[in-house]
């Protein structure tokens, strides 16, 4: 899929305020900190479509981006969320939940997992609720290139490992880097070939 344009349609506070029957819709979240900003810039190729902030967790909307005037990324709070309140944290769950437990236009969430630290219980909690709500995902590992091909490809084994041990099918994954624009082909054939499905 070559990328014609990529331009930022608005935010919407939650599931309920965004117009119904769109264009289809592919989701991005991952824990804080974790490069989905800097993926959604080299996905798009556009360096400042999504804000890169120094401040992990700053998405604090559904910020909706419309790809080729045809599908719609949209860019999801992160979980995992730094110095924020309960009530804050609350309100984000709910946000999230409320998403992909009522968002038909959803076609796919990309599950962003970091790929420099091993597993972790908070994304494997995530992954598994995502399973328990029966929504259609991908795992992106992000930053291989941060700790080297040989580390990330042993934390992304130990954490389809570790998934193994509940799921029968694991599901799809891919491995990214921003920097170096790995991944970005497969990623985007994959939005395209799911959209044609």
């Amino acid at each position: 899929m070559d990328i014609q344009s990529a331009v930022f349609v608005t935010s919407y506070p939650k599931e309920s305020a965004c117009p119904k029957g769109g264009p289809p819709e592919f989701a991005f979240i991952g824990r804080s900190n974790v490069g989905k900003s800097s993926l959604i810039n080299m996905l798009t190729g556009k360096k400042g479509l999504a804000k890169v902030s120094a401040t992990p967790g700053k998405t604090r909307l559904l910020n909706f981006f419309l790809i080729n005037e045809k599908w719609h990324l949209v860019d999801l709070p992160g979980y995992g969320y730094a110095r924020v309140s309960k009530s804050e944290r609350r309100a984000l769950e709910n946000l999230i939940t409320g998403y992909f437990e009522r968002r038909a236009e959803l076609f796919c969430a990309f599950v962003l997992i970091d790929s420099n630290i091993p597993p972790t219980k908070i994304d494997l909690d995530f992954v598994n609720h995502l399973g328990e709500l029966q929504v259609p995902f991908v795992l992106v590992f992000t930053k291989a290139d941060k700790a080297g091909l040989k580390l990330a490809g042993e934390n992304v084994s130990a954490f389809l490992q570790k998934l193994s041990e509940t799921w029968e099918t694991l599901p799809h994954h891919f491995v990214t880097s921003s920097e170096r624009r790995t991944g970005r082909e497969e990623l985007l054939n994959y939005i395209e070939s799911a959209m044609k499905a």
